[in-house]
Protein backbone atom coordinates (compact mmCIF):
# COMPACT_ATOMS: atom_id res chain seq x y z
CA UNK A 1 0.00 0.00 0.00
CA UNK A 2 1.62 3.25 -1.31
CA UNK A 3 2.53 5.08 2.32
CA UNK A 4 0.83 8.92 3.53
CA UNK A 5 3.02 11.38 4.06
CA UNK A 6 3.18 15.26 4.37
CA UNK A 7 6.62 16.54 5.36
CA UNK A 8 8.10 19.93 5.58
CA UNK A 9 11.34 20.79 5.51
CA UNK A 10 13.12 20.04 9.17
CA UNK A 11 14.07 23.51 9.83
CA UNK A 12 10.56 24.55 9.43
CA UNK A 13 9.21 22.13 11.39
CA UNK A 14 10.78 23.38 13.86
CA UNK A 15 9.66 26.81 13.97
CA UNK A 16 6.54 25.92 13.67
CA UNK A 17 6.78 23.64 16.81
CA UNK A 18 8.97 26.57 18.42
CA UNK A 19 6.41 29.37 17.97
CA UNK A 20 3.64 27.10 19.35
CA UNK A 21 1.42 26.26 16.12
CA UNK A 22 1.88 22.08 16.22
CA UNK A 23 1.36 21.12 19.74
CA UNK A 24 1.60 17.64 19.59
CA UNK A 25 -2.54 17.00 19.71
CA UNK A 26 -4.18 14.25 17.96
CA UNK A 27 -7.31 14.72 16.42
CA UNK A 28 -8.95 12.17 18.87
CA UNK A 29 -6.89 13.21 21.86
CA UNK A 30 -8.65 17.02 21.89
CA UNK A 31 -11.92 15.26 21.76
CA UNK A 32 -11.00 12.93 24.30
CA UNK A 33 -9.98 16.13 26.87
CA UNK A 34 -13.49 17.40 26.68
CA UNK A 35 -15.26 14.00 27.31
CA UNK A 36 -13.59 14.46 30.68
CA UNK A 37 -13.42 18.24 31.15
CA UNK A 38 -17.59 18.51 30.26
CA UNK A 39 -19.12 15.23 29.96
CA UNK A 40 -22.60 16.48 30.34
CA UNK A 41 -21.91 19.34 27.77
CA UNK A 42 -23.74 18.98 24.54
CA UNK A 43 -21.12 18.17 21.57
CA UNK A 44 -23.69 17.29 18.38
CA UNK A 45 -27.62 18.32 17.65
CA UNK A 46 -29.09 16.27 14.71
CA UNK A 47 -32.72 16.64 13.80
CA UNK A 48 -33.18 13.38 15.96
CA UNK A 49 -30.21 12.72 17.93
CA UNK A 50 -28.15 15.17 20.65
CA UNK A 51 -25.64 13.90 22.02
CA UNK A 52 -22.85 14.64 25.03
CA UNK A 53 -19.70 14.77 24.78
CA UNK A 54 -18.95 11.86 26.90
CA UNK A 55 -21.81 9.89 24.59
CA UNK A 56 -19.78 11.12 21.65
CA UNK A 57 -17.07 9.81 22.64
CA UNK A 58 -18.45 6.80 23.52
CA UNK A 59 -20.07 6.00 20.10
CA UNK A 60 -16.60 6.78 18.32
CA UNK A 61 -14.67 4.32 21.03
CA UNK A 62 -17.69 1.88 19.72
CA UNK A 63 -16.90 2.55 16.38
CA UNK A 64 -13.45 1.87 16.65
CA UNK A 65 -13.31 -1.38 18.51
CA UNK A 66 -15.91 -2.39 15.79
CA UNK A 67 -14.02 -1.35 12.59
CA UNK A 68 -10.98 -3.14 14.45
CA UNK A 69 -13.23 -6.74 15.37
CA UNK A 70 -13.74 -6.67 11.19
CA UNK A 71 -10.26 -6.80 10.94
CA UNK A 72 -9.10 -3.13 9.81
CA UNK A 73 -5.42 -2.29 10.95
CA UNK A 74 -3.96 1.25 12.01
CA UNK A 75 -3.24 2.77 8.27
CA UNK A 76 -5.85 1.34 6.24
CA UNK A 77 -8.18 4.05 4.20
CA UNK A 78 -12.03 4.15 4.57
CA UNK A 79 -14.19 6.29 2.43
CA UNK A 80 -16.46 8.11 4.01
CA UNK A 81 -19.45 9.39 2.28
CA UNK A 82 -21.92 10.62 4.71
CA UNK A 83 -24.42 14.01 4.85
CA UNK A 84 -24.59 16.24 7.32
CA UNK A 85 -25.86 13.81 10.65
CA UNK A 86 -24.60 13.50 14.20
CA UNK A 87 -22.80 9.91 12.96
CA UNK A 88 -20.94 11.82 10.63
CA UNK A 89 -18.45 12.73 13.59
CA UNK A 90 -18.63 9.20 15.64
CA UNK A 91 -17.79 7.74 12.44
CA UNK A 92 -14.41 10.12 11.64
CA UNK A 93 -13.26 10.38 15.36
CA UNK A 94 -14.00 6.28 15.17
CA UNK A 95 -11.69 6.16 12.99
CA UNK A 96 -9.02 8.36 14.38
CA UNK A 97 -9.36 6.44 17.22
CA UNK A 98 -8.64 3.29 15.88
CA UNK A 99 -5.98 4.55 13.38
CA UNK A 100 -7.66 4.24 10.23
CA UNK A 101 -7.57 6.91 7.48
CA UNK A 102 -10.98 8.89 6.80
CA UNK A 103 -10.60 9.71 3.21
CA UNK A 104 -13.57 11.96 2.81
CA UNK A 105 -16.03 12.42 -0.05
CA UNK A 106 -18.94 14.85 -0.56
CA UNK A 107 -22.14 13.47 -0.52
CA UNK A 108 -23.39 14.88 -4.44
CA UNK A 109 -20.26 12.63 -5.52
CA UNK A 110 -21.23 9.59 -7.54
CA UNK A 111 -19.80 6.54 -9.10
CA UNK A 112 -17.21 8.29 -11.10
CA UNK A 113 -15.70 10.13 -8.21
CA UNK A 114 -16.09 7.87 -5.36
CA UNK A 115 -14.12 4.98 -7.88
CA UNK A 116 -11.19 6.81 -8.03
CA UNK A 117 -11.15 8.26 -4.00
CA UNK A 118 -11.62 4.59 -3.73
CA UNK A 119 -8.74 3.39 -6.21
CA UNK A 120 -6.23 6.03 -5.82
CA UNK A 121 -6.54 5.94 -1.60
CA UNK A 122 -6.14 1.94 -1.94
CA UNK A 123 -9.49 1.82 0.33
CA UNK A 124 -10.18 -1.16 1.70
CA UNK A 125 -13.93 0.29 3.27
CA UNK A 126 -16.64 2.62 2.58
CA UNK A 127 -19.33 4.15 4.96
CA UNK A 128 -22.58 5.71 3.55
CA UNK A 129 -25.88 6.66 4.73
CA UNK A 130 -28.81 4.44 3.62
CA UNK A 131 -30.50 7.33 2.15
CA UNK A 132 -29.93 11.24 1.72
CA UNK A 133 -31.93 13.89 -0.74
CA UNK A 134 -34.26 11.16 -2.55
CA UNK A 135 -30.53 9.58 -3.66
CA UNK A 136 -30.36 5.41 -2.60
CA UNK A 137 -26.37 5.41 -1.55
CA UNK A 138 -27.13 1.44 -1.58
CA UNK A 139 -27.59 1.50 -5.40
CA UNK A 140 -24.26 2.95 -5.57
CA UNK A 141 -22.21 1.33 -2.97
CA UNK A 142 -23.38 -1.69 -4.80
CA UNK A 143 -21.27 0.00 -8.23
CA UNK A 144 -18.35 1.11 -5.80
CA UNK A 145 -17.73 -2.42 -4.65
CA UNK A 146 -17.90 -4.52 -8.18
CA UNK A 147 -15.36 -1.94 -9.12
CA UNK A 148 -12.90 -1.91 -6.35
CA UNK A 149 -11.87 -5.83 -5.59
CA UNK A 150 -9.89 -4.28 -2.45
CA UNK A 151 -13.29 -2.78 -1.04
CA UNK A 152 -13.86 -5.59 2.08
CA UNK A 153 -16.69 -3.75 3.49
CA UNK A 154 -19.90 -1.55 3.41
CA UNK A 155 -21.17 0.29 6.44
CA UNK A 156 -24.60 1.46 6.44
CA UNK A 157 -26.35 4.13 8.99
CA UNK A 158 -29.39 3.14 8.54
CA UNK A 159 -30.97 0.29 6.82
CA UNK A 160 -27.71 -1.72 5.51
CA UNK A 161 -29.90 -4.52 3.52
CA UNK A 162 -27.03 -6.89 2.28
CA UNK A 163 -24.43 -4.33 3.68
CA UNK A 164 -23.11 -4.53 7.08
CA UNK A 165 -25.01 -1.58 9.73
CA UNK A 166 -23.01 0.75 11.65
CA UNK A 167 -25.12 0.25 14.63
CA UNK A 168 -24.27 -3.88 13.89
CA UNK A 169 -20.86 -3.42 14.34
CA UNK A 170 -19.15 -6.42 16.44
CA UNK A 171 -18.85 -5.30 20.07
CA UNK A 172 -15.87 -7.78 20.78
CA UNK A 173 -13.92 -5.88 22.89
CA UNK A 174 -10.09 -4.95 21.07
CA UNK A 175 -7.04 -3.48 22.22
CA UNK A 176 -7.43 -0.24 20.76
CA UNK A 177 -4.18 1.57 19.49
CA UNK A 178 -1.96 3.89 20.96
CA UNK A 179 -2.34 7.74 20.11
CA UNK A 180 -0.52 7.88 16.82
CA UNK A 181 2.28 10.45 16.18
CA UNK A 182 0.66 14.08 16.14
CA UNK A 183 2.95 14.58 12.79
CA UNK A 184 1.30 11.70 10.59
CA UNK A 185 -1.29 12.08 8.26
CA UNK A 186 -4.76 12.00 9.83
CA UNK A 187 -6.81 11.94 6.76
CA UNK A 188 -7.07 12.49 3.18
CA UNK A 189 -9.30 15.38 1.50
CA UNK A 190 -9.91 15.99 -1.78
CA UNK A 191 -8.90 18.85 -4.06
CA UNK A 192 -11.41 21.13 -6.34
CA UNK A 193 -9.99 19.42 -9.34
CA UNK A 194 -8.99 21.94 -11.86
CA UNK A 195 -7.42 19.27 -13.90
CA UNK A 196 -9.70 16.16 -13.56
CA UNK A 197 -10.77 13.88 -10.82
CA UNK A 198 -10.01 15.33 -7.40
CA UNK A 199 -6.65 15.25 -6.11
CA UNK A 200 -6.09 13.43 -2.54
CA UNK A 201 -5.08 16.31 -0.29
CA UNK A 202 -2.82 14.25 3.36
CA UNK A 203 -3.67 16.60 6.29
CA UNK A 204 -1.74 15.92 9.54
CA UNK A 205 -3.11 16.11 12.96
CA UNK A 206 -0.11 18.70 13.70
CA UNK A 207 -1.25 21.23 10.70
CA UNK A 208 -5.18 20.59 10.86
CA UNK A 209 -5.80 21.17 14.53
CA UNK A 210 -3.68 24.25 14.15
CA UNK A 211 -5.68 25.44 11.17
CA UNK A 212 -8.94 25.21 13.26
CA UNK A 213 -8.14 25.94 16.76
CA UNK A 214 -6.62 29.49 15.28
CA UNK A 215 -9.48 29.67 13.60
CA UNK A 216 -11.61 28.91 16.47
CA UNK A 217 -9.74 32.04 18.36
CA UNK A 218 -10.01 34.15 15.10
CA UNK A 219 -13.76 33.63 15.12
CA UNK A 220 -13.96 34.20 18.82
CA UNK A 221 -14.96 30.52 19.61
CA UNK A 222 -16.28 29.51 23.09
CA UNK A 223 -18.17 26.85 25.38
CA UNK A 224 -21.12 29.07 24.66
CA UNK A 225 -20.59 29.13 21.03
CA UNK A 226 -23.36 27.01 18.69
CA UNK A 227 -21.74 26.54 15.15
CA UNK A 228 -24.34 25.11 12.26
CA UNK A 229 -22.84 23.15 9.36
CA UNK A 230 -25.27 23.84 7.13
CA UNK A 231 -22.93 23.04 3.74
CA UNK A 232 -21.70 19.44 3.76
CA UNK A 233 -19.53 18.88 6.68
CA UNK A 234 -17.22 16.82 4.63
CA UNK A 235 -16.20 20.29 2.79
CA UNK A 236 -12.97 21.80 4.54
CA UNK A 237 -14.86 25.29 4.92
CA UNK A 238 -17.36 23.90 7.32
CA UNK A 239 -15.39 21.13 8.58
CA UNK A 240 -11.98 23.43 10.39
CA UNK A 241 -12.94 26.83 9.27
CA UNK A 242 -13.63 27.35 12.08
CA UNK A 243 -16.19 24.29 10.70
CA UNK A 244 -17.52 21.37 13.38
CA UNK A 245 -13.64 20.60 14.05
CA UNK A 246 -12.92 24.71 16.06
CA UNK A 247 -16.54 24.44 17.48
CA UNK A 248 -15.76 21.33 18.95
CA UNK A 249 -12.19 22.04 20.13
CA UNK A 250 -13.72 25.31 21.43
CA UNK A 251 -15.98 23.06 23.75
CA UNK A 252 -19.42 24.61 21.98
CA UNK A 253 -21.79 22.95 20.25
CA UNK A 254 -22.41 21.57 16.58
CA UNK A 255 -25.42 21.45 14.80
CA UNK A 256 -25.81 19.69 11.87
CA UNK A 257 -28.32 21.37 9.29
CA UNK A 258 -29.60 18.28 6.39
CA UNK A 259 -30.83 21.24 4.39
CA UNK A 260 -28.78 24.86 3.93
CA UNK A 261 -32.43 25.95 2.73
CA UNK A 262 -33.96 28.76 4.86
CA UNK A 263 -36.55 26.84 6.12
CA UNK A 264 -34.90 24.27 7.36
CA UNK A 265 -32.10 26.49 8.45
CA UNK A 266 -33.89 29.02 9.98
CA UNK A 267 -36.32 26.69 12.30
CA UNK A 268 -32.89 25.19 13.42
CA UNK A 269 -31.27 28.77 14.01
CA UNK A 270 -34.03 29.55 16.39
CA UNK A 271 -34.48 26.09 17.91
CA UNK A 272 -30.73 25.66 18.66
CA UNK A 273 -29.83 29.02 19.38
CA UNK A 274 -26.96 29.29 16.92
CA UNK A 275 -24.41 31.86 17.29
CA UNK A 276 -22.38 31.19 13.85
CA UNK A 277 -22.63 28.97 10.62
CA UNK A 278 -21.03 29.39 7.17
CA UNK A 279 -22.48 29.70 3.75
CA UNK A 280 -21.34 30.04 -0.16
CA UNK A 281 -22.39 33.45 -1.84
CA UNK A 282 -25.46 31.95 -3.29
CA UNK A 283 -27.18 30.71 -0.38
CA UNK A 284 -25.94 33.91 1.45
CA UNK A 285 -27.97 35.72 -0.88
CA UNK A 286 -31.15 33.12 0.06
CA UNK A 287 -30.85 33.70 3.09
CA UNK A 288 -30.94 37.68 2.73
CA UNK A 289 -34.36 37.50 0.53
CA UNK A 290 -35.80 34.94 2.88
CA UNK A 291 -35.44 36.85 5.94
CA UNK A 292 -37.52 39.34 5.01
CA UNK A 293 -40.73 37.67 5.67
CA UNK A 294 -38.80 34.72 8.06
CA UNK A 295 -41.19 34.28 11.39
CA UNK A 296 -38.42 32.52 13.29
CA UNK A 297 -36.60 34.29 15.63
CA UNK A 298 -32.91 34.41 14.18
CA UNK A 299 -31.57 37.03 16.80
CA UNK A 300 -29.12 34.61 18.66
CA UNK A 301 -26.59 34.22 15.12
CA UNK A 302 -23.98 36.84 15.56
CA UNK A 303 -22.00 36.00 12.64
CA UNK A 304 -22.37 34.62 9.23
CA UNK A 305 -19.31 33.36 7.29
CA UNK A 306 -19.36 33.59 3.33
CA UNK A 307 -16.79 31.59 1.36
CA UNK A 308 -16.23 29.23 -0.95
CA UNK A 309 -16.41 32.13 -3.94
CA UNK A 310 -16.21 35.59 -4.31
CA UNK A 311 -18.91 37.66 -2.46
CA UNK A 312 -19.33 41.29 -4.24
CA UNK A 313 -19.32 43.94 -2.33
CA UNK A 314 -22.32 44.76 -3.05
CA UNK A 315 -24.37 41.49 -1.73
CA UNK A 316 -21.82 41.90 1.32
CA UNK A 317 -23.31 45.35 2.56
CA UNK A 318 -26.73 43.09 2.40
CA UNK A 319 -26.16 40.89 5.14
CA UNK A 320 -26.30 43.13 8.41
CA UNK A 321 -29.29 44.96 7.47
CA UNK A 322 -31.44 41.56 6.10
CA UNK A 323 -29.92 39.39 9.01
CA UNK A 324 -29.17 41.07 11.91
CA UNK A 325 -25.49 39.79 12.26
CA UNK A 326 -21.90 40.60 11.35
CA UNK A 327 -20.47 39.43 8.06
CA UNK A 328 -16.97 37.26 8.10
CA UNK A 329 -15.64 36.87 5.01
CA UNK A 330 -13.05 33.35 4.17
CA UNK A 331 -11.26 32.69 1.90
CA UNK A 332 -9.23 29.34 1.39
CA UNK A 333 -8.29 25.91 0.21
CA UNK A 334 -8.49 22.62 1.40
CA UNK A 335 -5.01 22.81 0.80
CA UNK A 336 -4.02 25.00 3.45
CA UNK A 337 -4.06 28.43 3.82
CA UNK A 338 -7.21 30.21 4.84
CA UNK A 339 -8.31 33.93 4.98
CA UNK A 340 -10.53 35.59 7.29
CA UNK A 341 -11.60 39.22 7.61
CA UNK A 342 -12.13 39.59 11.59
CA UNK A 343 -15.02 40.38 13.52
CA UNK A 344 -13.23 43.96 14.41
CA UNK A 345 -12.49 45.32 11.50
CA UNK A 346 -14.07 48.32 9.51
CA UNK A 347 -17.38 47.66 7.51
CA UNK A 348 -15.19 48.60 4.50
CA UNK A 349 -12.83 46.12 4.93
CA UNK A 350 -15.10 43.47 5.66
CA UNK A 351 -17.38 43.62 2.67
CA UNK A 352 -14.31 44.61 -0.10
CA UNK A 353 -11.87 42.00 0.51
CA UNK A 354 -11.51 38.55 1.35
CA UNK A 355 -9.43 38.36 4.53
CA UNK A 356 -5.79 38.02 5.75
CA UNK A 357 -4.15 35.08 6.43
CA UNK A 358 -4.64 32.78 9.50
CA UNK A 359 -0.81 32.62 10.97
CA UNK A 360 2.44 35.38 10.87
CA UNK A 361 3.76 32.68 8.87
CA UNK A 362 1.57 32.13 6.66
CA UNK A 363 3.84 33.29 3.24
CA UNK A 364 2.29 34.72 0.42
CA UNK A 365 3.63 35.67 -2.76
CA UNK A 366 1.49 37.29 -6.01
CA UNK A 367 3.46 36.88 -9.14
CA UNK A 368 2.99 37.38 -12.75
CA UNK A 369 2.79 34.47 -15.42
CA UNK A 370 6.76 34.22 -15.50
CA UNK A 371 6.92 33.73 -11.65
CA UNK A 372 7.88 37.52 -10.84
CA UNK A 373 6.71 39.33 -7.75
CA UNK A 374 4.10 41.79 -8.98
CA UNK A 375 4.18 45.91 -7.81
CA UNK A 376 2.28 46.33 -4.62
CA UNK A 377 -1.12 46.49 -4.79
CA UNK A 378 -1.05 44.52 -8.63
CA UNK A 379 -3.22 41.34 -9.31
CA UNK A 380 -1.07 38.33 -9.53
CA UNK A 381 -1.46 34.35 -9.11
CA UNK A 382 -1.51 33.89 -5.72
CA UNK A 383 1.29 31.14 -3.78
CA UNK A 384 1.70 30.35 -0.87
CA UNK A 385 3.39 28.39 2.07
CA UNK A 386 3.03 27.83 5.98
CA UNK A 387 2.59 25.88 8.38
CA UNK A 388 -0.81 23.92 7.92
CA UNK A 389 0.14 24.28 3.77
CA UNK A 390 0.61 21.20 2.20
CA UNK A 391 3.46 20.27 0.52
CA UNK A 392 2.83 17.49 -2.03
CA UNK A 393 -0.52 15.66 -2.78
CA UNK A 394 -0.83 11.90 -1.90
CA UNK A 395 0.81 10.15 -5.14
CA UNK A 396 0.49 12.35 -7.82
CA UNK A 397 3.74 13.22 -9.02
CA UNK A 398 2.42 15.33 -11.97
CA UNK A 399 0.06 17.12 -10.06
CA UNK A 400 2.84 17.52 -7.36
CA UNK A 401 5.21 18.88 -10.18
CA UNK A 402 2.63 21.32 -11.68
CA UNK A 403 1.10 22.71 -8.28
CA UNK A 404 3.90 23.00 -6.16
CA UNK A 405 7.47 25.11 -6.51
CA UNK A 406 10.83 23.90 -5.91
CA UNK A 407 10.91 25.77 -2.89
CA UNK A 408 7.64 24.65 -1.59
CA UNK A 409 5.23 26.80 -2.52
CA UNK A 410 1.45 25.96 -3.27
CA UNK A 411 0.39 27.45 -6.92
CA UNK A 412 -3.47 28.25 -5.49
CA UNK A 413 -4.36 28.86 -8.97
CA UNK A 414 -6.32 32.36 -7.61
CA UNK A 415 -5.64 35.79 -9.05
CA UNK A 416 -5.53 38.01 -6.07
CA UNK A 417 -4.35 41.45 -5.36
CA UNK A 418 -2.91 42.84 -1.78
CA UNK A 419 -4.38 45.69 0.01
CA UNK A 420 -1.71 48.53 1.86
CA UNK A 421 -2.82 46.69 5.28
CA UNK A 422 -2.60 42.78 3.92
CA UNK A 423 -5.81 41.98 2.94
CA UNK A 424 -6.41 40.08 0.13
CA UNK A 425 -9.11 40.81 -2.81
CA UNK A 426 -9.91 37.91 -5.17
CA UNK A 427 -9.93 38.63 -8.27
CA UNK A 428 -10.69 35.25 -10.26
CA UNK A 429 -9.21 32.36 -11.18
CA UNK A 430 -5.89 31.51 -13.20
CA UNK A 431 -6.83 27.94 -14.66
CA UNK A 432 -9.39 26.34 -16.43
CA UNK A 433 -11.98 26.28 -13.37
CA UNK A 434 -15.29 26.69 -12.67
CA UNK A 435 -16.66 27.68 -9.23
CA UNK A 436 -20.05 26.83 -9.14
CA UNK A 437 -21.70 27.98 -6.08
CA UNK A 438 -18.20 27.33 -4.58
CA UNK A 439 -17.90 23.43 -6.13
CA UNK A 440 -14.72 23.48 -7.74
CA UNK A 441 -15.05 22.04 -11.33
CA UNK A 442 -12.56 21.20 -14.32
CA UNK A 443 -13.03 22.12 -17.62
CA UNK A 444 -11.00 19.31 -18.63
CA UNK A 445 -12.73 16.15 -16.80
CA UNK A 446 -16.44 17.63 -18.47
CA UNK A 447 -15.11 17.92 -21.72
CA UNK A 448 -13.23 14.28 -21.42
CA UNK A 449 -17.17 13.11 -21.02
CA UNK A 450 -18.59 15.05 -23.74
CA UNK A 451 -16.24 13.74 -26.28
CA UNK A 452 -17.34 10.37 -25.17
CA UNK A 453 -20.86 10.95 -27.17
CA UNK A 454 -20.85 9.32 -29.95
CA UNK A 455 -22.47 11.99 -31.48
CA UNK A 456 -19.85 14.77 -30.41
CA UNK A 457 -16.55 15.27 -32.45
CA UNK A 458 -15.37 18.40 -29.70
CA UNK A 459 -16.23 20.45 -27.00
CA UNK A 460 -14.48 22.98 -24.77
CA UNK A 461 -16.40 23.93 -21.44
CA UNK A 462 -15.75 27.03 -19.58
CA UNK A 463 -17.24 29.58 -16.85
CA UNK A 464 -20.25 32.04 -17.44
CA UNK A 465 -20.52 34.96 -15.30
CA UNK A 466 -23.43 33.87 -13.13
CA UNK A 467 -25.59 36.29 -11.05
CA UNK A 468 -26.69 33.49 -8.58
CA UNK A 469 -23.80 30.77 -9.15
CA UNK A 470 -21.54 32.92 -9.12
CA UNK A 471 -20.04 31.09 -12.61
CA UNK A 472 -22.00 28.53 -14.60
CA UNK A 473 -20.54 26.17 -16.81
CA UNK A 474 -21.21 26.43 -20.78
CA UNK A 475 -20.68 23.41 -22.58
CA UNK A 476 -19.34 24.82 -26.35
CA UNK A 477 -19.73 21.72 -29.07
CA UNK A 478 -19.03 20.58 -32.08
CA UNK A 479 -21.21 17.67 -33.52
CA UNK A 480 -19.93 15.09 -35.12
CA UNK A 481 -22.58 12.02 -37.02
CA UNK A 482 -25.78 11.88 -35.10
CA UNK A 483 -25.83 15.17 -32.75
CA UNK A 484 -27.78 14.86 -29.57
CA UNK A 485 -29.69 17.93 -27.90
CA UNK A 486 -28.78 19.76 -25.37
CA UNK A 487 -30.66 18.01 -22.94
CA UNK A 488 -29.75 14.56 -24.38
CA UNK A 489 -26.05 15.42 -23.78
CA UNK A 490 -26.94 16.67 -20.69
CA UNK A 491 -28.33 13.03 -19.72
CA UNK A 492 -25.42 11.26 -21.09
CA UNK A 493 -22.89 13.02 -18.81
CA UNK A 494 -25.23 12.33 -15.79
CA UNK A 495 -25.61 8.77 -16.61
CA UNK A 496 -21.52 8.44 -16.46
CA UNK A 497 -21.75 8.65 -12.38
CA UNK A 498 -20.99 12.07 -12.39
CA UNK A 499 -22.12 14.24 -9.52
CA UNK A 500 -24.80 16.80 -10.27
CA UNK A 501 -23.06 19.81 -10.58
CA UNK A 502 -20.35 19.07 -12.85
CA UNK A 503 -23.16 18.36 -15.70
CA UNK A 504 -22.84 21.31 -17.88
CA UNK A 505 -25.81 23.92 -16.95
CA UNK A 506 -25.89 25.28 -20.99
CA UNK A 507 -24.90 23.38 -23.97
CA UNK A 508 -23.93 25.63 -27.28
CA UNK A 509 -23.74 23.84 -30.13
CA UNK A 510 -21.21 25.64 -32.63
CA UNK A 511 -19.74 24.71 -36.33
CA UNK A 512 -16.10 24.98 -35.17
CA UNK A 513 -13.46 26.39 -32.88
CA UNK A 514 -11.51 29.19 -34.70
CA UNK A 515 -8.50 28.97 -33.01
CA UNK A 516 -8.18 25.26 -33.22
CA UNK A 517 -6.13 25.31 -36.51
CA UNK A 518 -3.79 22.37 -36.69
CA UNK A 519 -4.59 21.37 -33.02
CA UNK A 520 -1.47 23.41 -32.03
CA UNK A 521 -3.59 26.51 -29.78
CA UNK A 522 -4.06 25.41 -26.06
CA UNK A 523 -7.11 24.66 -24.81
CA UNK A 524 -6.61 27.57 -22.14
CA UNK A 525 -6.44 29.97 -25.51
CA UNK A 526 -9.49 28.43 -27.08
CA UNK A 527 -11.74 28.19 -23.85
CA UNK A 528 -10.66 31.90 -23.19
CA UNK A 529 -12.00 32.74 -27.06
CA UNK A 530 -15.43 31.41 -26.72
CA UNK A 531 -16.08 32.92 -23.32
CA UNK A 532 -15.37 36.42 -24.40
CA UNK A 533 -17.06 35.75 -27.72
CA UNK A 534 -20.20 33.90 -25.91
CA UNK A 535 -20.49 37.17 -23.78
CA UNK A 536 -19.67 39.67 -26.35
CA UNK A 537 -22.59 38.15 -28.10
CA UNK A 538 -24.93 38.36 -25.10
CA UNK A 539 -24.04 41.88 -24.32
CA UNK A 540 -25.23 42.61 -28.13
CA UNK A 541 -28.13 41.15 -27.16
CA UNK A 542 -29.17 42.84 -24.45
Amino acid sequence: MQPLTQVWPDDLAALYRERGYWRGETMFGFLRRHAGERPHSIAVVGETACWTYRELTQRAEAVAHGLLALGYRPGDRIVVQLPNIPEFLSVVFGLFRAGLIPVFALPAHRECEVLHLAARSQASGYIIAAAADGFDYRVLARKVKDGTPALRHVIVVGDAQEFTSLSELPATPVDLPADPDPGSVAFLQISGGSTGLPKLIPRTHDDYIYSFRASAEICRLDAGSVYMAALPVAHNFPMSSPGAFGALYAGGRVVMCPSPSPQTAFALIAREKVTITGLVPPLALLWIQAAASATHDLSSLKVLQVGGAKFTPEAARRVRPALGCSLQQVFGMAEGLVNYTRLDDPEERIVETQGRPISPDDQILIVDEWGEPVRDGAAGMLLTRGPYTIRAYHDDAAANARSFTADGYYRTGDIVRMTADGYLVVEGRAGDHINRAGEKISAEEIEDHLIAHPGVFDAAVVAIPDPYLGERSCAFVIGGGNRPTALALKAFVRGRGLAEFKVPDQVVFVEKFETTAVGKVSRKILRQGLRDGYLETQESRS
